[in-house]
């Protein structure tokens, strides 16, 4: 497994990012809907080029199968495909994001119990939780710091 950021956000690497991201999501967010993912989904490659530091981990056939968005130090996303999951490949990711860009926050939404419960095995804790997400929708979040 290797891990880089990415300098060049090519329309093929994004397009293989936001089916990372989409088989992601359909495995762990379980409380959106078909229509909602789909939605969720026309906002993905704005966001991706928009992230100041996008960090991918390539298997042993160079293709992407997860990825981290950094902005400062929190981290904004973390999406793993669901054959990864269960790897440690998370955890690699988060510690390199702790080690190179000093991540120390993050959201998570609070009706995703694993990755909350992840987060607090790397060492976050919760410190703020809203009703609705960013976006208004009524997905409580999780805003976690590292202790």
């Amino acid at each position: 497994m290797k891990i880089l950021e990415v300098t060049e956000r090519t329309p093929s690497l994004l397009e293989q990012l936001i089916i990372v991201w989409e088989r992601s999501v359909k495995a762990t967010h379980l409380f959106l809907s078909e229509i909602e993912v789909e939605e969720i989904k026309t906002y993905i490659p704005q966001a991706l080029n928009g992230i100041p530091h996008l960090i991918i981990a390539k298997d042993e056939n160079n293709c992407p199968v997860a990825f981290m968005g950094i902005e400062e130090q929190k981290l904004e996303m973390l999406f793993i495909s669901p054959e990864e999951r269960g790897k440690g490949l998370g955890r690699k990711l988060l510690r390199y994001g702790i080690e190179n860009y000093a991540v120390n926050e993050l959201a998570v939404n609070e009706q995703n119990p694993l990755a909350k419960g992840f987060y607090e095995h790397m060492g976050f804790q919760v410190y703020k939780r809203t009703d609705h997400d960013e976006q208004g929708n009524p997905y409580p979040l999780l805003y976690m710091k590292l202790k």
